[in-house]
């Protein structure tokens, strides 16, 4: 992975330093992620509420952490935009919006409900990702290159995501978008 500029703190962000990296599934957009941070003292908020039964996705989030450094916090199952309210004193990494995104949906059984639905939720995350006070990388699924979904399930989160993403992007001071494990600058 190539290196990336550091925050400056006389940005006029005021030191604060926002990056979106999206991508597709297997596309390397978590490490790419976790190699933003580096070895720093870093709060990840791991969206994902796994589901035991589910074996391919527990073998997912395993590699996940067997990749983190021993010294980093994790919050598990955590809902970000309730967490980044509080500051940490390092980076925070959120990985990812699209599992956030689907509990949340699960949450309000909204999956055939109308889109917009779990609007005010995603109007608090974009909030709290913009009134962030310190240095903070959102890993998030570009799901918008494929096929038209064949269910309304997957319509809707296809929508969904790619109403976020963009509100995201427009929050964020950088927007990276990684393909075969190759960043792409975007913002």
């Amino acid at each position: 992975m190539r290196p990336v500029p550091q925050p400056d703190p006389a940005t006029p962000s005021g030191g604060r330093w926002r990056t979106l990296v999206l991508g597709g599934a297997r596309s390397g957009k978590s490490a790419y992620a976790e190699s933003l941070v580096g070895a720093a003292p870093t709060r990840y908020i791991a969206t994902a509420i796994p589901d035991p039964a589910d074996t391919d996705f527990a073998a997912r989030i395993a590699a996940h952490r067997a990749r983190r450094p021993a010294g980093w916090t994790v919050l598990d199952g955590a809902d970000p935009a309730t967490a980044l309210r509080d500051a940490h004193t390092g980076p925070t990494l959120v990985d990812d919006i699209g599992t956030w995104l689907t509990a949340r949906l699960d949450a309000h059984d909204a999956w055939d409900a109308p889109r917009g639905t779990i609007t005010p939720e995603m109007d608090a995350l974009v909030s709290a990702v913009g009134q962030y006070p310190g240095r903070l990388v959102l890993v998030t699924p570009e799901v918008g290159l494929g096929v038209i979904p064949a269910t309304r399930s997957g319509r809707l989160f296809r929508d969904e995501i790619g109403t976020l993403n963009q509100r995201l992007a427009r929050a964020c001071d950088d927007v990276y978008f990684v393909v075969a494990g190759l960043p792409m600058r975007l913002k």
